[in-house]
């Protein structure tokens, strides 16, 4: 059997010294190495099926290779596949190793610490913290030893990098597609949790009046648990309210969107018809499942996951400045929308 492929055995295949593969192998910057040459050493690595021999490069550049990804309990919900696969996509263009711990969502500041500890002493070269819930936390004091980052929260010290999704802009832009096609009387159907997510859904569909010159009116607003129940009972309070009745909904999530189909078609209407809906997240099968399709807002996981990486990475090459990173979330466009009293063909 042959033995363990080495980089000098890339080198004498390419006939190149042993620094020129290091160099287009690990991508080092500021080198000078032709075009020719670079593919001719990428194809005999992929040729011999070289690996890279992680161990000895981690003794010889202080660095593992590896990243950190510590979650409460995120791994578990629904969105975290795309954080997850956003994180190990970007980590493989740049030769790193993803680990993750899921961490519990009530664990206390030691539970934390130990974690963190845990990924340090597999020598990590930096560590993305997910939160379930987009707030401010006041992450370990050891994150702050290696390049770190924040999905889905801000740092109270602002001393740690974070990431998260432009709530406010995917409310007003969702709002604001419902006026293009006519509508004036939008109804939202609110969270009753105050939590960063809540507000800014909030004041992006109050911006989204405003600029179109739409006076919010108290009575088109209904909270609830930001659950099917919750949605259900917010847009039958809506419906059931005297007066001329919502021509379309804006929904806090897509489970309350759920509970508003199943109040709208209660009270003998229908989607897109008689009313339109719009939900936020985009989560599946939720809004494809239903019917019709749920236009929706779709939250950036698999971008900030990306996103998470990439800034470690700057950070490990020198750039260390902090602060908060805001991705826009795209409007998803599927059945439940239609212009103010134009039924679809």
């Amino acid at each position: 059997m042959s033995s363990r492929v080495r980089i000098k055995d890339v080198a004498a295949e390419a006939d190149v010294s042993v620094t020129t593969v290091s160099h287009v192998l690990n991508q080092t910057p500021h080198t000078r190495v032709n075009e020719e040459t670079r593919r001719r050493v990428l194809d005999v690595a992929a040729r011999l099926n070289y690996r890279p021999n992680r161990v000895a490069r981690s003794l010889r550049t202080q660095s593992s290779g590896m990243i950190g990804l510590l979650t409460e309990e995120f791994a578990t919900t629904p969105h975290a596949g795309r954080i997850i696969l956003g994180a190990q996509e970007a980590a493989s263009r740049n030769n790193l190793t993803l680990a993750i711990i899921n961490s519990a969502l009530q664990a206390d500041a030691v539970e934390r610490r130990d974690d963190v500890a845990a990924l340090l002493d597999r020598q990590v070269d930096g560590i993305i913290y997910a939160t379930v819930f987009h707030d401010v936390v006041s992450p370990p004091a050891e994150l702050r030893t290696v390049p770190s980052v924040l999905i889905g929260a801000r740092d109270r010290t602002r001393r740690v990098s974070s990431v998260t999704p432009d709530e406010r802009q995917g409310a007003r832009d969702a709002v604001r597609s419902l006026v293009a096609l006519g509508h004036r009387r939008i109804g939202f159907v609110a969270n009753t949790t105050d939590v960063p997510a809540t507000r800014g859904r909030r004041l992006g569909y109050l911006d989204a009046l405003e600029e179109a010159g739409i006076e919010a009116d108290p009575d088109l607003v209904a909270e609830g648990e930001a659950e099917a129940g919750g949605g259900f009972e917010a847009a039958t309070a809506l419906l059931d309210r005297p007066g001329e009745r919502p021509t379309a909904i804006f929904c806090y999530n897509d489970r309350m969107a759920m509970g508003v189909y199943r109040a709208i078609g209660d009270h003998g209407l229908r989607i897109p018809d008689d009313i339109s809906v719009i939900g936020f997240d985009d989560q599946e099968p939720i809004a494809s499942g239903l019917y019709p399709g749920l236009t929706t807002v779709s939250l950036p996981h698999y971008e900030m996951g990306a996103w998470a990486v990439d800034s470690l990475v700057s950070q490990r090459d020198g750039d260390r400045a902090a602060g908060t990173h805001r991705l826009p979330c795209p409007l998803v466009h599927r059945g439940s929308v239609a212009p103010v009293g134009v039924s679809p063909a």
